[in-house]
C-alpha cells in the first residue's frame, strides 16, 4: 500500500493503533493537538510541528523572519487548541550549505519575536546539516489546570459549533503569492502587486495564535466541550471532532465568516469562495463546541461566531447551503502525504 492512499492522519492511525502507554503520568498520547502528561495538579501539553522547505514553505516569497515567527505560532496554536498556555519551545534545524549565519539569525529573530509576544521561553534544540534545503522542527510545551483540558472528543448533540476570526484568507494569500511568483519568472525588475490585498498576505505569512479567544472564554466561565485549531481546513477539523466525539454536525453556509478581501480574491481567480473557506487551511483560528445554554455568553465574545450545531451521529456531517440544500462535508483540506 502506498502512503498516499492512507494520507497523513490515516498513516498516524496505522502506526499508533493500540500503542500502549506504560507510565501513569501519560494521560493522553497520539490523537489530539497535544499529548497530555500529568504533573500534580497541572497537566503538561506537548506538541511538535515539522516544516520542510518545498513542502510547507517557499523561500521565493517567504521572508526568513516571517517563517521563524510562523513556525513558532503554529505550535502555540496547538496548545491553545487544548485550552492551555504555551510555556517553552525547543527548536531543531536542518540547514543546507546555501544558508549563512545571517540567514539563520534572521530566522531566529522571528522565533524570538513570537516567544517575546506570547511569553514563551526558548529552552533548547539541535542543529544538523541538510541536503534538502531548510528543515524546522519545533516542540512546544504548555500547561493547563487538569480540569480545563479540552480535547476533540467531547462534543455532544445540540452543542453549538463556533469559530474565531474569518476563514479562507490564508489560502487566498497563498494563491496570491503563487500567482505573483509565476508572474515574476525571468523578470529582474518585477514588483509584486499586493495592493488592496495586504490582509491576505499577512494571514499567510504572519498568522497569530488565538490566545485572546482562550482568555475571553476563561473570563466568561466557558469551557468548550471540544476544540481544535484550523490548520488543514474547516471541513477536515469538523470531521475530526465528529469522528472522535461520535457525533454528526450541521454548519450553515451563510454563517461561515469570510473577509471581503478573501471574497474579492476568490472572484479574481475564479474560485468557489465557500470551498476555499471550508478547505483552505492555515487560518489557525479556533474551532470549538459549547453547550447550547451558553449561546448568549459565547456570542458576546469579540471575533467568535456560531456557525452550526452538533447532531446525532446517524445524521452525518453536512453543510446547509443558502437555498436550504444539504451537502455532505468531505475532508478536502491539505494533505502533505497526498500524491501530486
Amino acid at each position: 500500500m502506498e502512503i498516499s492512499e492512507l494520507g497523513e492522519f490515516g498513516l498516524i492511525d496505522h502506526l499508533t493503533k493500540d500503542l500502549p502507554t506504560v507510565n501513569p503520568s501519560t494521560l493522553r498520547g497520539v490523537g489530539d493537538d497535544c499529548a497530555v502528561l500529568r504533573n500534580h495538579d497541572t497537566d503538561i501539553l506537548v506538541t511538535t510541528d515539522l516544516l520542510l522547505e518545498g513542502v510547507h514553505f517557499d523561500l521565493t516569497y517567504v521572508p526568513l523572519k516571517h517563517l521563524g515567527y510562523k513556525s513558532a505560532i503554529v505550535n502555540f496554536s496547538d496548545v491553545y487548541a487544548m485550552n492551555g498556555a504555551p510555556k517553552q519551545i525547543t527548536v531543531s534545524l536542518g540547514i543546507s550549505s546555501r544558508f549563512t549565519v545571517e540567514h539563520i539569525s534572521e530566522l531566529f529573530s522571528g522565533i524570538r519575536l513570537a516567544c517575546e509576544l506570547y511569553g514563551v521561553d526558548l529552552v533548547g534544540g539541535d542543529t544538523t546539516s541538510s541536503h534538502q534545503g531548510l528543515v524546522i522542527s519545533i516542540t512546544c510545551i504548555g500547561e493547563a489546570p487538569a480540569d480545563r483540558i479540552v480535547t476533540r472528543s467531547g462534543a455532544k448533540d445540540t452543542d453549538l459549533i463556533c469559530v474565531s476570526g474569518d476563514l479562507g484568507a490564508a489560502y487566498m494569500g497563498l494563491q496570491l503569492l503563487e500567482r505573483e511568483k509565476v508572474a515574476s519568472a525571468g523578470r529582474k525588475d518585477f514588483t509584486p502587486d499586493f495592493q488592496g490585498k495586504e490582509y491576505l498576505v499577512e494571514r499567510q505569512l504572519k498568522p497569530e495564535a488565538r490566545r485572546d479567544v482562550i482568555e475571553a472564554l476563561a473570563a466568561a466561565g466557558i469551557v468548550p466541550t471540544s476544540m481544535m485549531d484550523i490548520s488543514d481546513g474547516l471541513s477536515s477539523e469538523l470531521l475530526h471532532i465528529c469522528k472522535d466525539s461520535n457525533a454528526g454536525c450541521r454548519v450553515y453556509e451563510d454563517r461561515i465568516p469570510i473577509d471581503y478581501q478573501t471574497a474579492v480574491m476568490a472572484e479574481e481567480l475564479g474560485m468557489n469562495l465557500v470551498t476555499a473557506a471550508l478547505n483552505g487551511g492555515e487560518d489557525y483560528e479556533l474551532l470549538f463546541t459549547v453547550p447550547l445554554h451558553v449561546h448568549e455568553e459565547v456570542s458576546k465574545i469579540p471575533g467568535v461566531k456560531v456557525i452550526g450545531h452538533i447532531t446525532k451521529p446517524s445524521l452525518g456531517c453536512a453543510m446547509i447551503t443558502r437555498d436550504g440544500a444539504e451537502i455532505e462535508l468531505r475532508a478536502q483540506g491539505w494533505n502533505p502525504l497526498k500524491k501530486d
